[in-house]
């Protein structure tokens, strides 16, 4: 089955598509988990800096299939800008908003219109609003006579796609599973992965899940600027041991000066003596 691409998909023009496809390519959920998600599901994760690095999104929560995956930091930025969008016009947003909700008629005046009683965007509608974004974007076209099937389907696409990344970005095989939500067999009852260690392994693959050029190359950019200030930190370093070094030099010019006027005076005093010698001879 092929993966979707999805960098022309996201560019379709309705505000929810950039956080559903980056949602869904980054955590390798299925369509029918938006069914379950809310706004409470998603908990954003800090490095030690307090800086948002990603987010963790329960699935199916309090649901007896519950498990956890991340999503990128690209995707958190997406949902959080699509939910503030929504509060400013109008909608009451709290832990339990739904993710994804109906569109409302933007030309009506706020308060006027659906923009503040919201309803819930099936997976049914998040299908459907997929399947227009791959015929409108020229990405889904007319299947050639003898076909019967497209070349991926909505739902499987993306978890083709989030397990490809994954692998390209070096994760553990069994870590992509258990992310899927994948049995991997007898391995259930002894590999008991944290949730710590799981992230970890993710993060080494995040770049590598981040669909938009723009985003990853933020990224190497910090990456360069962290990397010059270490750069920075070294020659500094150099600089204040070549200091040292040239005052040791110093220090020891002005001893071996020191020593040969010494030295010298030594030398003629005894010069005086034998002149003296000789004088009396």
């Amino acid at each position: 089955m092929q993966m979707i691409e999805p960098t022309i998909l996201v560019e379709y023009p309705d505000r929810r598509i950039k956080p559903i496809v980056y949602t869904m390519c980054s955590s390798g959920i299925r369509l029918g988990a938006w069914d379950y998600l809310k706004f409470k599901h998603i908990i954003p994760i800090l490095n030690d800096k307090n800086e948002i690095i990603a987010a963790k999104i329960r699935v199916y929560a309090d649901e007896e299939e519950e498990y956890i995956s991340f999503i990128s930091l690209e995707a958190y930025s997406h949902l959080k800008e699509w939910m503030n969008y929504r509060k400013e016009v109008g909608e009451l947003v709290t832990e339990e908003s739904w993710l994804m909700r109906n569109l409302w008629d933007v030309t009506t005046p706020t308060g006027k219109g659906l923009a503040t009683i919201p309803v819930k965007l099936k997976p049914s509608g998040i299908k459907r609003l997929m399947e227009r974004a791959l015929w409108a974007q020229g990405i889904r076209t007319k299947l050639n006579e003898g076909k019967k099937r497209h070349e991926f389907q909505v739902d499987h696409g993306y978890r083709k796609f989030f397990k490809t990344r994954c692998e390209l970005g070096g994760m553990k095989p069994i870590n992509i599973e258990k992310l899927l939500s994948h049995s991997t067999g007898i391995s259930d009852s002894y590999y008991r992965a944290t949730e710590q260690e799981l992230l970890d392994d993710y993060l080494k693959a995040m770049d590598s899940l981040t669909i938009d050029e723009r985003n990853k190359l933020k990224k190497r950019i910090d990456k360069l600027e962290e990397k010059n200030e270490d750069d920075k930190y070294i020659i500094k370093a150099k600089l204040q041991e070549k200091d040292e070094q040239i005052k040791v030099l110093k220090e020891n010019d002005i001893i071996r000066e020191d020593a040969f006027t010494a030295l010298s005076d030594k030398v003629q005093q005894l010069m005086q003596i034998v002149e003296k010698i000789q004088e009396r001879n």
